[in-house]
């Protein structure tokens, strides 16, 4: 937390010294300066220090055939998550850092550069990158709404589809493939390529593992199939002494709030449009309400650990792994490290799949929805100071990367990385894809562990594509226009949401609703009114994606 609080204080401090210089600029003529929007940085066209990044030495022949390496070498800088996991090799320099500068690199007189991003604050070390003119080449995120705001504040250059197909034929097919040729654009500009995500509508690599041995210990012979059989079973387990806060709990880290299974169905266009956002905590609307006031129940039952505002995401870990807490969930590979310790840690204990049934409650959730992942991976954008020959060898190494998949995704433990290398190779690609879905899971469900997990795995797809093919898992909407508001109110939006989720939590039961009242009057009026207003006005005038009927 003192490192997270001491990034956001120097990046104040540099964004104050732009903001600074800039004014002290004001009065002189410069060709320089931005006129309309003092935080967007300039890209004029003219600037004679800079060549125009979609042109440049062309080649009739389309995609590798017509590669030849640079004249010069290119250096290609690559942000990619670092997620601080132990145990693995650095970001900078691992198995598949060193693979791929010698099949690809080399070859094309490329040197590659992985430049580390804090998984957990993206948009912070984005920032110290930008206000220091250091942004990468290529700029990867799954948030949309975090890729538009770069676009706005002018982080990206635009670009040429046409040029990109001809560098890139295979990675531009399956985009028109997959129809997500709509999601490129921002104020009518092309800024983004986009990655694939097989079987998107179903998360089925994210799961969730549970105590099963706690269960069979408190008189369960199946994992509860529904909120009343959740409740009974946290509450045995505390009764037996197996573990006191046996939900465990951890803070508030990012504004997505999981609340699809707390939402009307179907769910209103508008109130979509309006709060539906991994972007913005949506505190003041119903769903959230509800979501917090289930919590606000578990915390006064004993189920949530009290402190839980203290706990940070690898201190949750670790609690699941050294037997504190019932459940742990995450990314599926063929070696997922916290089931490696846990497991070291305890050799006897069973655990298995959660269902996602286990929060049905009749008139508060009555069916599974879930949130639908996007119809894409990574949103990749490139850095505004890109010359044209880093843009081209950035576009070469996302083909390349689209080519050569399979080896890529043949390293679980010998490249030592985390989650076999996917922060490297979702440039092109979100998981191991194989012929089937059954073939998929085979080949990230975990290995050489005490239990094969593959066929609850493929139980649990099905579960999911149930609720899909139902109607019920959907995902938030991308706005083809910037949100202004969202860029000048989120960062105290947060704040705000942590504070006031932690009050409402903990706050007696008979004070929720008030409490909720009047926090979630205060959330509006301290700039999410206006976010939703100016999103209403972007769906209302066709600038977003629909939900799917």
């Amino acid at each position: 937390m003192k490192k997270n609080l001491f990034k956001r204080l120097l990046t104040m401090v540099l964004i104050v010294a732009m903001l600074v210089g800039a004014l002290s600029a004001c009065g002189r003529e410069s060709k320089e300066t931005v006129k309309d929007d003092p935080k967007k940085v300039d890209q004029k066209k003219d600037d004679p220090k800079k060549e125009d990044p979609q042109k440049g030495d062309t080649n009739d022949t389309a995609g590798t055939d017509g590669w030849t390496a640079f004249d010069k070498k290119v250096t290609l800088r690559i942000g990619t998550y670092d997620r601080g996991a132990e145990g693995v090799d650095p970001v900078t320099d691992n198995g598949y850092t060193r693979y791929v500068q010698e099949q690809f690199g080399d070859k094309y007189n490329v040197e590659l550069v992985f430049v580390p991003i804090t998984r957990s604050d993206v948009m912070t070390d984005y920032a110290l990158l930008a206000a220091v003119d250091d942004l990468p080449n290529i700029l990867m995120e799954y948030d949309y709404p975090k890729v538009s705001q770069w676009a706005n504040d002018g982080y990206l250059q635009t670009i040429d589809l046409e040029a990109f197909a001809q560098v890139a034929p295979t990675y531009y097919q399956r985009m028109v493939d997959l129809n997500q040729l709509n999601y490129t654009k921002i104020n009518g500009e092309d800024y983004f390529i986009l990655a694939e995500r097989p079987y998107y509508n179903t998360t089925y690599t994210f799961i969730n593992m549970v105590r099963m041995d706690w269960l069979e210990q408190v008189g369960y012979d199946h994992v509860p199939a529904n909120y009343d059989e959740y409740c009974d079973a946290m509450q045995k387990i505390i009764d037996a002494g197996i573990a006191e806060h046996p939900q465990g709990g951890k803070m508030i880290t990012e504004a997505y709030v999981p609340n699809f299974g707390f939402r009307d169905y179907p769910v209103n266009d508008e109130d979509w449009a309006m709060h539906s956002s991994l972007g913005t905590a949506s505190l003041s609307w119903g769903p959230t309400k509800k979501l917090i006031k289930r919590a606000n129940a578990e915390y006064h039952k004993g189920f949530i650990n009290p402190e839980y505002f203290t706990i940070d995401v690898e201190t949750e870990k670790a609690n699941f792994i050294n037997g504190k807490t019932y459940k742990y969930g995450g990314y599926m590979t063929a070696s997922v490290d916290w089931l490696n310790s846990f497991y070291a840690a305890n050799p006897d204990a069973k655990l298995a799949v959660d269902t996602i049934y286990s929060s049905v409650e009749p008139g508060v959730i009555d069916f599974p929805q879930i949130r639908s992942d996007n119809p894409y991976g990574m949103t990749i954008g490139f850095g505004k100071d890109s010359t044209s020959d880093e843009l081209k060898a950035a576009w070469m190494y996302m083909e390349w990367c689209t080519l050569n998949i399979k080896e890529l995704q043949s390293h679980p433990t010998d490249w030592n990385n985390f989650n076999n290398s996917k922060d490297f190779w979702c440039v092109t690609i979100e998981s191991v894809k194989a012929d089937t879905i059954e073939a998929s899971i085979g080949a990230i469900s975990p290995k050489e562990l005490p239990k094969d997990f593959t066929q609850e795995m493929i139980d649990n797809y099905h579960d999911l594509k149930e609720v899909a093919d139902a109607g019920h898992a959907y995902t938030d909407p991308a706005y083809a226009v910037a949100i202004n508001a969202e860029a000048e109110y989120n960062a105290a939006l947060f704040s705000l949401y942590v504070e006031y989720y932690d009050n409402l939590v903990m706050c007696e039961p008979a004070e929720f609703d008030k409490l909720y009242d009047e926090l979630s009057k205060a959330y509006l009026d301290a700039g999410y009114k206006e976010i939703i207003d100016e999103r209403l006005a972007a769906y209302k005038a066709g600038s977003s994606t629909k939900l799917p009927r």
